[in-house]
């Protein structure tokens, strides 16, 4: 069967990405178009490889060439990933990386670290490349969580400057001042030591290519969080919460610090973490032990996207303290709740960079 490269596109063209409402053509998402008589063949592009919409784009694509050629035609389909970013220009601070995400909270106790442990980690396991700094300089958990505890960076001499080379977790670039101190040692330093600490975290580590580098901050909005704010370019902040009151109250603090015109970082979206538990034997049961919908509410409130809800695990528990994340566990609720966090994540970051790229 005859047919053009043209009119191949121009069947492509109405197929719609339905995260930026626009066509793959014009969006330039088809790559490496081929084709004979009986067979035609392209890549899509994707913005994340955290997209949840593969199999939808596929099967678009297949209808809509369907409508062009025979049955007789085959039609091969294959994906991959240019994650995207505003940081085009080789900067300073950072400059391998192209997404930063601030994980905040108000208050402690709600989960933070945990959040960005496992979100890094599904981000890894959905084929980005990405790095992890614990950044709450007084109480590093993050060497803990990832059972790295004793584990040491190496320095290596880089065009005649000493560079720390992060601690590597299954292909994750790892960074914390637990690596630095012995572990039972405390971190007695006023607000300046705390902020050159963590300067020298971000700046005197050799750090790769990364899709995105997730950055655990301390609770509260402090020295640490006005330092990185100020110092690092961050794409977006990702503020977590329980639902109860307690921790809503300091989480409207938490976005309210972002929105500040001397500040003014990117909210991604508000984070519901232990919204519910679920017995083991009672799969179909829903218990809401610390208030219900409070994340949501808190969302609509500041108008930023809501990312979703994380229950309440013991094996989350579990993965935390013996240093085994629950992504990488077997699909638990919490696995499956952590892997659609990523790609929420990952979407919103996605739509983000492609606004502030229309509006500059």
């Amino acid at each position: 069967m005859k047919f053009t490269e043209q009119q191949i596109l121009q069947a492509l063209s109405q197929v719609e990405d339905p995260d930026f409402k626009k066509d793959l053509v014009s969006l330039n998402m088809i790559k490496d178009l081929s084709f004979t008589d009986d067979l035609i063949k392209f890549t899509i592009e994707l913005t994340t490889p955290a997209c949840p919409l593969k199999e939808k784009l596929e099967t678009d694509c297949r209808n809509a060439i369907a409508q062009l050629v025979s049955n007789d035609v085959r039609v091969e389909i294959e994906f991959t990933s240019r994650v995207t970013s505003l940081r085009d220009i080789k900067s300073e601070v950072l400059p391998n990386v192209k997404n930063i995400i601030s994980v905040a909270s108000g208050k402690g106790g709600v989960g933070k670290s945990t959040v960005s442990v496992n979100l890094a980690l599904a981000l890894l396991r959905s084929g980005a490349k990405v790095g992890l700094i614990d950044a709450d300089i007084y109480g590093p958990s993050i060497p803990t969580m990832l059972g790295l505890q004793g584990a040491r960076p190496r320095i290596e001499k880089v065009e005649d400057k000493n560079k720390i080379i992060p601690v590597d977790y299954l292909g994750m670039q790892v960074m914390s001042i637990g690596f630095l101190i012995q572990e039972k040692q405390p971190v007695a330093w006023r607000g300046p030591m705390a902020t050159s600490a963590l300067r020298q975290i971000i700046t005197d580590v050799l750090w790769d290519d990364l899709d995105y580098l997730v950055i655990d901050l301390p609770p509260g909005t402090g020295d640490i969080h006005l330092t990185l704010a100020q110092f690092v370019p961050v794409t977006g902040a990702l503020v977590v919460t329980t639902p109860q009151e307690v921790a809503l109250a300091d989480a409207r603090k938490a976005i309210a610090f972002y929105q500040l015109e001397n500040i003014n970082v990117p909210v991604l979206g508000v984070v519901e973490n232990m919204s519910f538990f679920t017995p083991p034997e009672l799969q179909d049961k829903k218990y809401y032990i610390f208030g219900k919908g409070g994340g949501r509410l808190l969302a609509q409130q500041f108008d930023v996207p809501f990312l979703g809800e994380l229950p309440l695990e013991q094996d989350i528990r579990e993965g935390g303290d013996f240093g085994k994340p629950i992504v990488l566990q077997t699909a638990t609720a919490g696995a499956i709740a952590f892997a659609q966090l990523a790609q929420n994540v990952a979407q919103q970051i996605a739509l983000q960079n492609a606004k502030l790229a229309v509006m500059s």
